[in-house]
């Protein structure tokens, strides 16, 4: 098994196609057809993390946060995140690191966190724009059901709870072969008029590839007419954050002291109660101020996330109680989550949990 194996399994559960434009996910250090020796899963990349799998005999980390943000111009070790590089190369050992691409999955972050507070009825809060994408081609007739069942096979044609959905229509198609065509129908030099079908489907972005060799691979015709249309529509597992409900509505502050137990954190910041109870409630984990109006417009009563500054709390307007739990605390479960997704899937290589809390944030 090499690692390139592991980062296939990660990314046909999470793709990178939806990673924010901003972020820097994938692999970050080391080779890709390198041996794999085993995992180490962690939330955050740091010298520590490294130690730990030199230490294990792991020449894989797969973290959430990406040790590498912003370019890097000089490897001399005068800061963190150029030293865990640095020292991750001299052992080579791979550095893979997941971020907004878990984000933006329904499961991911904040699903997880949704989850694990029981909210009921759950949605995306923000969906990611340009995630659909609708094929149109065209086949003759007596073969359009074979192109049809080819692109079902790679994932064309689910929309919501709905699989193999596809648009038909029947026309006359017309084509005039050159001499140096091979065609499957018609004569050379002729125009040919052939009974064909239109067939139409909707697909998420990160399938294309597979779509389109599918379509080449069983299409009839040398040459494959087809139509590639970005959609407006929202892929509904798709984006930040998660709205749901409470199982029974409670108050704000019952709410807010519900939340720091079954959390176990050592404290929230929130801005000003309506005295109003909590019925729904959205979450975005990690850095959330730009998910405030959204929450606003999702009908939520409170908005669980982190790193909100002084002004964000203003926002409030007294149409919605914001709770920042702290970036890490938000986040809490996603090591766990890699760690049981891999431990799944890889069966006859070592996968560990990082036994090093990442957490840079210490509350007295």
């Amino acid at each position: 098994m090499k690692i390139k194996d592991v980062i296939k399994i990660i990314e046909d559960i999470i793709p990178q196609a939806y990673a924010e434009s901003f972020d820097n996910t994938g692999l970050l250090v080391g080779k890709a057809e390198a041996g794999l020796k085993g995992v180490l899963v962690t939330h955050d990349t740091l010298e520590s993390v490294v130690e730990e799998a030199v230490e294990k005999g792991l020449n894989l980390i797969v973290g959430f946060h990406p040790i590498i943000f912003k370019g890097l111009k000089s490897l001399t070790g005068r800061n963190y995140v150029e030293r865990t590089v640095m020292k991750a190369i001299k052992n080579d050992i791979a550095i893979y690191a997941v971020h907004t691409a878990l984000d933006n999955q329904s499961f991911g972050v904040s699903g997880i966190l949704a989850d694990h507070l029981g909210l009921q009825n759950q949605r995306v809060l923000q969906p990611q724009p340009d995630t659909l994408r609708q094929l149109v081609t065209y086949a003759p007739v007596a073969d359009a059901g074979r192109v049809r069942d080819a692109l079902f096979e790679a994932g064309a044609g689910s929309i919501g709870d709905y699989t193999e959905c596809s648009f038909n229509v029947e026309g006359t198609g017309t084509f005039k072969p050159l001499e140096q065509a091979n065609p499957y129908v018609g004569e050379k030099g002729k125009r040919h008029y052939e009974k064909e079908e239109r067939i139409s489907v909707v697909y998420p972005k990160h399938l294309e590839v597979g779509i389109l060799n599918n379509l080449f691979e069983k299409h009839p015709y040398e040459e494959v007419a087809y139509e590639i249309f970005s959609l407006q529509n929202t892929h509904k597992d798709i984006g930040l954050g998660i709205t749901g409900d409470l199982p029974e509505p409670v108050s704000e502050l019952e709410y807010l002291k519900h939340l720091k137990r079954e959390l176990n954190l050592s404290c929230i910041r929130y801005s000003g109660l309506r005295g109003k109870p909590v019925k729904k409630v959205a979450i975005l984990g990690g850095s959330g101020s730009f998910a405030i109006q959204p929450a606003k417009a999702s009908g939520a009563d409170l908005l669980i996330t982190a790193d909100l500054k002084y002004h964000d709390f203003f926002q409030g307007e007294n149409e919605i109680v914001l709770a920042d739990i702290g970036h890490f605390e938000s986040e809490q479960y996603t090591k766990s989550f890699l760690f049981e997704l891999l431990t799944k899937k890889i069966r006859n290589f070592a996968v560990a949990l990082s036994e090093i809390n990442t957490n840079p944030i210490n509350y007295l």
